[in-house]
């Protein structure tokens, strides 16, 4: 039978045990706290089902943690130009992060093209049509793009309606998203017959029936996306480890099988 000072000492070893497991279990825990950290980035809108799958296996590879904000990249400049608190830029254009860069707001050489964007003639009606140049000659009622003040896809279209001889005829039957987002949004709801958006968001889209036309890239300028390093975020090491993921082969992989070209600048 065991002695009362036999029992007092072996509970004391569990407590002191347990209370050993405590202060490290919370040290380790505060040391991940430490060198994990949180990064808000600023996103052209065509990327955001792209983003959905990059986030998760960026925060599991890092431990790090990614706060996106969606929006058009014109818009989204404007904000970053009035203070808005973003880490990094990721554009649809190369345009807005050199400007930012220029005016001192940015880290003039960390800008590098993330992905190239690809134009599609889409609608949802599976019947709509089978060649988009005829479609597009037949002047349809209804066709949406984005806002080329603010949404660089936007300004894709009007190229191509430029070089095909049709601006000036499908002016007035034109319907204008202010980002790519909404812009798909108008077609997906009906709202409009057709529209040009990303072909990254149309293979996203659950109900993947429609009509799609991949414009060719010599009825417009490359849509070179391009990422940047705000200042804000130059001292962030989830932003730091966000620009060097998002320029690794493993999310190349991912941002390619979503319907984007590799810009062959980024793949060092």
């Amino acid at each position: 039978m065991a002695t009362p000072d036999a029992v007092y000492s072996y509970r004391s070893t569990r407590v002191r045990r347990a209370l050993i497991g405590l202060i490290t279990a919370s040290f380790l825990l505060g040391f991940g706290q430490a060198h994990a950290d949180q990064t808000t980035l600023a996103v052209a809108a065509n990327f955001t089902g792209t983003m959905a799958k990059l986030i998760p296996v960026f925060e599991q590879q890092t431990g790090h943690r990614v706060q996106a904000s969606y929006g058009s990249t014109g818009k989204l400049y404007a904000q970053i130009r009035q203070g808005a608190p973003y880490d990094a830029f990721m554009a649809a254009d190369a345009a807005r992060p050199s400007l930012l860069a220029n005016k001192g707001v940015a880290i003039a050489h960390s800008q590098f093209p993330y992905a190239e964007g690809r134009l599609v003639l889409w609608s949802r009606n599976p019947d709509r049509f089978r060649d988009g140049l005829q479609y597009l000659q037949s002047q349809p009622q209804r066709l949406a793009i984005g806002n080329p003040k603010t949404a660089p896809y936007g300004i894709a279209a009007i190229e191509v309606l430029d070089h095909l001889g049709l601006a000036d005829s499908l002016k007035p039957k034109l319907v204008s998203g202010d980002s790519i987002a909404q812009t798909f949004q108008f077609v997906a709801t009906g709202n409009a017959h057709a529209g040009f958006v990303a072909q990254a968001q149309v293979r996203a889209w659950k109900g993947a029936e429609g009509s799609t036309w991949l414009v060719p890239k010599t009825l417009h300028q490359p849509i070179s996306q391009h990422a940047i390093m705000l200042n804000r975020g130059n001292s962030n090491a989830a932003a730091q480890a966000w620009m060097a993921f998002l320029n690794s082969a493993k999310a190349q992989a991912i941002i390619r099988e979503d319907g984007y070209d590799i810009p062959q600048q980024s793949n060092h």
